[in-house]
């Protein structure tokens, strides 16, 4: 029978846990702090210990580096309410089998000691690294904060997959800081952003003469990311060609620049991101399928802003704080009717545009208190267009209504703006921003399009 030790200063959580791993199979003994384990350790050595962070005496963190130093063969998993990045980044780092945000599943728990049983033994961590500006207390962030905690012993390659908005350099910045290559260079290019033609240029640099308008040797980014990191965003707009030479030097370690003759030997940990499907983009054959199997050794998925809308408090305050502070403005306080609104709405910009809009109101808001009429006008339709009813008519005949009852003339011109404003926005959104895409799905001109959407001010 494997003997559990559990380290929690609650009472409750201590009784739970002992009553479910006992009913499991295990020999389990409780510790109301990290220094009654450490005396214990003296007499006794169990198989697998569970321990709280914050608890009298002992941190978490103390007691799992001392259990690593001095017991390296006894897995520990750490529990914790504070379910931030930093707390995933230092318990892997620490040497934790595994980390588990409070509360968590019993069933989930006994599957992790099982798993760590078998496991035996761990591997030593490095020791904690600094922190981030990455916020997120959703269930859906709290597995980026454990894929980038796991990452953090480690230089593999790393695909990041999400919307545009959703914070994937953040979260490269994070994977290489809390990497063991966090004091070498970080390098970031875009590929959505460099012509077709001077891609391998940017990439791997240029001898003088190599073509025209090349004046001087130019070094390029894998040169200056040697030995750190290269993070290549919207790599699904990486021309073809392009794509089988960084394929060769993913392989080989080495390339030649645009124009030379010696061949350069590069060490690079590559972090590529994308809104893309890269899959769909294999299917198409616009992207390659053995570089998309180089890449995608680890992938992260950032979730869209709408799927975490429980995270969207704690954002805006921040930002908010963030914003107010540099702008020298008085803290901006916001109604239940506003956190309302900007919760409700869908924030197609993700992150960044939830940034944007608090970056507005602390410049822009008359007040200190923050009222809906001082939102933005996109947030301010959305909750137009979300007017409860049994249906969207009967929801959109009443709004004209009230509308109607509260003026004297030109209710059209009143109305139909913000009725098209709410189409366009649809289409745009549909199409991630192509106009070209969102004007075959209007059934309009490009150009009339672009005139619309400066009528309309998107």
């Amino acid at each position: 029978m494997h003997k559990i030790w559990v380290s929690d200063d609650d009472n409750a959580i201590r009784i739970i846990l002992e009553e479910s791993l006992s009913s499991s199979g295990f020999d389990v003994k409780t510790f109301s702090s990290g220094d009654d384990v450490v005396n214990e350790l003296k007499n006794d050595k169990p198989d697998l210990i569970l321990t709280d962070v914050q608890m009298p005496g002992m941190l978490g963190y103390d007691l799992l580096k001392h259990i690593n130093d001095n017991y390296e063969d006894i897995p520990v998993i750490i529990m914790t309410a504070f379910t931030d990045m930093q707390a995933a980044v230092d318990s892997y780092g620490g040497g934790a089998f595994e980390y588990m945000p409070k509360p968590f599943d019993l069933d989930d728990a006994i599957q992790i000691i099982n798993r760590a049983l078998e496991d035996k033994p761990k591997t030593k961590g490095l020791k904690s690294k600094p922190k981030t500006d990455i916020i997120g207390e959703s269930a859906s962030m709290q597995a980026v904060f454990r894929a980038i905690g796991k990452l953090s012993t480690t230089t593999a390659t790393v695909l990041v997959q999400g919307e545009s908005g959703t914070g994937k350099e953040l979260i490269a910045k994070s994977l290489h800081k809390n990497s063991p290559r966090h004091d070498m260079p970080f390098i970031a290019l875009n590929m959505a952003d460099i012509p077709k033609e001077l891609v391998e240029s940017e990439l791997f640099g240029h001898e003088k003469g190599a073509f025209t308008g090349a004046v001087d040797r130019r070094i390029g980014r894998f040169e200056q990311a040697n030995g750190g990191t290269l993070f290549l965003d919207e790599i699904g707009d990486m021309p073809l060609d392009s794509q089988t030479r960084l394929l060769r030097v993913l392989s080989n370690k080495e390339f030649y620049r645009v124009g030379g003759d010696k061949p350069i030997k590069v060490d690079v940990r590559i972090i590529a991101a994308t809104h893309q499907n890269l899959n769909n983009l294999v299917s198409q054959k616009s992207f390659r399928e053995d570089l998309f199997y180089r890449l995608n050794v680890i992938k992260i998925n950032v979730p869209p802003l709408r799927d975490r809308k429980e995270d969207i408090d704690v954002l805006t305050k921040y930002f908010l704080k963030n914003h107010s502070d540099s702008l020298g403005e008085d803290l901006r306080v916001l109604s239940k009717e506003v956190m309302n609104a900007i919760t409700k709405y869908d924030w197609p910009g993700n992150v960044r545009q939830l940034e944007n809009t608090c970056y507005w109101l602390a410049l822009m808001t008359p007040t200190q208190n923050v009222k809906v009429e001082d939102l933005p006008e996109e947030i301010k339709d959305h909750e137009i267009a979300e007017i409860p009813s049994s249906s969207w008519e009967e929801g959109f005949n009443n709004w004209v209504t009230n509308v109607a009852t509260s003026i004297d003339k030109d209710l059209l011109d009143i109305v139909n703006p913000k009725i098209e404003k709410i189409i366009v926005k649809a289409a745009l959104e549909k199409s991630n921003g192509k106009k070209n895409e969102a004007a075959i799905l209007l059934g309009l001109g490009r150009n009339t399009l672009a005139k619309k959407m400066k009528e309309l001010g998107i």
